[in-house]
């Protein structure tokens, strides 16, 4: 997660507090999700952007997450997400965020 959107989300913290948001993600790749996971709801662990030392406990899910997808309008999603589910390991992307989301988020929906 870039510095740029790491202090967007903490200024939406501060302003609406943790308990009224939750992150979204549609990274490719399990690990990169995990990691982008683990810095809204633990603080970076790269201790190089403004969310360093800094846990958030935000909820963060997956895009490809049922708890994300079945919110979605079916037609949209399939549009939009469709083909990115059949190219990814989504297992894999689900298990690393719900880990982390287990883990470390304090605000889960």
């Amino acid at each position: 997660m870039d510095l740029e959107i790491q202090q967007r989300v903490k200024d939406l913290t501060e302003k609406f507090g943790p308990e009224n948001l939750v992150v979204v993600l549609g990274g490719a790749e399990s690990e990169a999700s995990g990691l982008s996971a683990e810095t809204v709801a633990a603080g970076d662990p790269t201790y190089a952007g403004p969310l360093a030392g800094i846990a958030l406990g935000l909820g963060v899910y997956h895009v490809v997450e049922p708890e994300i997808k079945d919110e979605c309008d079916a037609a949209v999603y399939d549009e939009q997400c469709g083909m990115m589910e059949m190219v990814l390991d989504v297992d894999a992307i689900i298990e690393e965020v719900k880990n982390v989301r287990e883990q470390f988020s304090q605000y889960n929906k």
